[in-house]
């Protein structure tokens, strides 16, 4: 089967900044998942795929034709921006008839077009407001519909679930699978694993402007979770937290910071570690307060394994 988008030595760069680096990929039906921390190429590369951006080097084809420049083929995409791009001054139901209009419908066509794309993201009740009076959630969902609106055959979509409350998160990823179920091709992007692993198994890896990896969700999970996770835990006796903690296998190093109250665990194996830590706090009493992770990002994630 021929990939529905193929990139070839593609790459972008900004005066002296890097936005992709000779990006070799080729994506074909269903949904995939590109993964990365932020600034790591992911709008750059989208917005490249939708043709909003030319290319230094290299060339993207998607459906087999050159994207840049290609109005027919601009029918068949759907891109959702990461950031606002619509007319605040304009109502939700102005905005997205502009945008059939622009796609070619006629006025009927349009209005029947556009009732489908709102009810879609949950927004016909509120499409004479004006977007300006938008919550952030809101215009992200107003953004998504802009997306669909034509019902494109490759939708791609830069951080879709930004900002979106839990219950709009759930039917977004539901939405999403609809469509692969529908044999179209879904490419979303995020710095959030847990996202991507809610709507596909199938994964993209990029950083610092390359692909770093590509394959299953359980081939980059097992990247991912040989990074070693530092873990603080605020509690009122975080020494006799550490006593009981200091035997346990999983944990590679403990740590005292500055801060009163707080003790900083590093471990290789997170689950069993907070399994563990679940238990000192049934069984044993011990009181914790907070728990946060400030290494668990993807940046970090990707300094390690580029250093190992």
């Amino acid at each position: 089967m021929n990939p529905v988008l193929r990139a070839e030595k593609l790459s972008k760069w900004y005066g002296n900044i890097l936005g992709i680096s000779d990006i070799n990929l080729e994506i074909g039906p269903g949904i995939t998942g590109l993964l990365g921390p932020n600034g790591a190429g992911k709008s750059t590369f989208l917005k490249i795929a939708a043709g909003q951006l030319k290319p230094k080097i290299g060339s993207l084809r998607i459906f087999g034709e050159n994207v840049f420049a290609n109005h027919l083929l601009f029918k068949r995409i759907g891109f959702c921006p990461e950031y606002d791009c619509a007319y605040m001054e304009m109502s939700g139901w102005q905005f997205i008839m502009l945008l059939a209009r622009l796609h070619g419908f006629a006025a009927g066509a349009a209005a029947a077009t556009c009732e489908k794309a709102l009810a879609t993201v949950g927004l016909l009740e509120s499409k004479d407001r004006k977007i300006k009076g938008y919550s952030f959630g809101m215009r992200q969902r107003l953004r998504l519909a802009s997306s669909i609106l034509h019902e494109p055959e490759l939708l791609m979509l830069d951080e879709p679930l930004r900002g979106i409350d839990p219950v709009w998160r759930i039917k977004i990823i539901q939405l999403i699978k609809e469509y692969e179920k529908q044999g179209r091709t879904v490419i979303v992007s995020s710095h959030i694993l847990p996202e991507i692993e809610a709507m596909t198994n199938e994964i993209v890896l990029i950083h610092q402007g390359k692909i770093f990896a590509k394959g299953d969700i359980q081939r980059i999970r097992g990247l991912i979770d040989s990074h070693p996770h530092q873990i603080s835990i605020h509690c009122p006796d975080p020494r006799r937290l550490a006593a009981k903690l200091v035997d346990n296998e999983y944990v590679l190093s403990l740590d005292f910071p500055v801060q009163e109250r707080s003790l900083t665990v590093k471990t290789n194996q997170r689950d069993h570690f907070f399994n563990a830590l679940m238990r000192l706090i049934a069984v044993d009493k011990i009181a914790v307060e907070e728990i946060t992770s400030p290494d668990d990002n993807l940046q970090a994630v990707f300094d390690y394994l580029i250093g190992k």
